[in-house]
């Protein structure tokens, strides 16, 4: 069942310029410039029930826009956004009701009060009955395991302990939906691998339908069965993450350990062979020479040690497809 319906969105914004030159910031102060910036154009995608989806691109791509869009902050000038039922600009109240939004750069807990005191605001504000408060509190407490840092001043806890606990406010009145805009922006290893695990099982536990932006190819890979990817407003990849690994990846790589340096060699089905010391790198088309083919090729003809079969890194299948967007 889908959830969320976007139809040819677009949304462009006005921006002041001042005029270039020594006497620049003098004219500018009588004379106004601006440059019309088309943020998106003519977005178009469905989201069912209980997916959750990685929405990529490059800086300045439209991500945040969309986010902003669905979640009713902003009023795009074209197209339409149904989510739930609603339209989320023209029916907030009931609209936030439903969604959860984390921003990565931006929090919705009081600074100087602890976190249990924002928790309450936040209660009252949901209209959230006591009883289910205290226990839906109680999960994401334990889960999330923020016990110790409910009394402390929020502008005391560190990023990753803060983030913790905007996801827990974000998700404290049991939204249908939760949008997060890079919310591992900026946290340690450790809690990137936290916050990744509690979402993917609230996802399962509680069918919380997720729409993921960042920068992080780990959390896409992690998380996402889907990917959209966004460039300069327009919506140019939707589908399985290995569809676009298939797309723009589609060599594999054998990197084979060998006993001794050798010189001259081919290799049938090879896309291309390199040699760095005894060590052979490989890159073939799995779906034109199987890959245990591959490797019986190789060692028919080398001395092998050692030998490990890798896919390209998801980063540079994404830095790819961003040089090939700006083309």
């Amino acid at each position: 069942m889908s959830q969320i319906e976007l139809s040819c969105i677009s949304k462009t914004f006005k921006i002041s310029q001042r005029p270039e030159g020594k006497f620049g910031m003098l004219r500018g102060a009588f004379v106004r410039e601006s440059k019309i910036i088309r943020a998106l154009d003519e977005i178009t995608f469905e989201i069912n029930e209980g997916e959750l989806v990685g929405y990529i691109g490059p800086n300045g791509a439209g991500k945040s826009t969309t986010v902003k869009i669905m979640s009713g902050i902003l009023t795009p000038d074209e197209g339409k956004c149904i989510i739930l039922n609603r339209i989320p600009w023209k029916e907030r109240v009931e609209h936030v009701s439903c969604i959860g939004v984390v921003f990565g750069q931006r929090s919705q807990l009081w600074w100087d009060l602890p976190a249990q005191d924002s928790f309450g605001l936040l209660k009252d504000i949901y209209s959230i009955p006591y009883r289910v408060y205290k226990k839906r509190l109680a999960e994401l407490v334990e889960t999330l395991d923020i016990d110790v840092l409910l009394k402390m001043p929020v502008r005391q806890l560190s990023l990753g302990q803060r983030m913790r606990c905007e996801v827990a406010a974000a998700l404290l009145h049991s939204p249908k939906i939760l949008f997060l805009d890079e919310p591992t922006i900026g946290l340690d290893a450790v809690s990137k691998l936290a916050l990744r695990e509690f979402l993917k099982k609230e996802n399962l536990k509680n069918g919380v339908t997720m729409i993921l932006t960042t920068h992080d190819m780990d959390d896409i890979e992690t998380l996402c069965s889907r990917v959209m990817v966004i460039g300069r407003g327009k919506l140019l990849f939707d589908g399985r993450l290995d569809m676009l690994k298939e797309k723009y990846s589609p060599l594999r790589c054998i990197n084979a350990v060998l006993d001794k340096h050798i010189e001259i060699f081919s290799i049938d089905g090879a896309d291309s062979i390199k040699v760095n010391g005894n060590v052979l790198t490989v890159l073939f088309n799995p779906s034109k020479t199987a890959a245990h083919t591959m490797v019986e090729r190789i060692a028919s003809q080398f001395p092998l040690k050692d030998i490990v079969i890798e896919e390209q890194d998801i980063d540079e299948i994404i830095a790819s497809m961003y040089k090939e967007m700006c083309l």
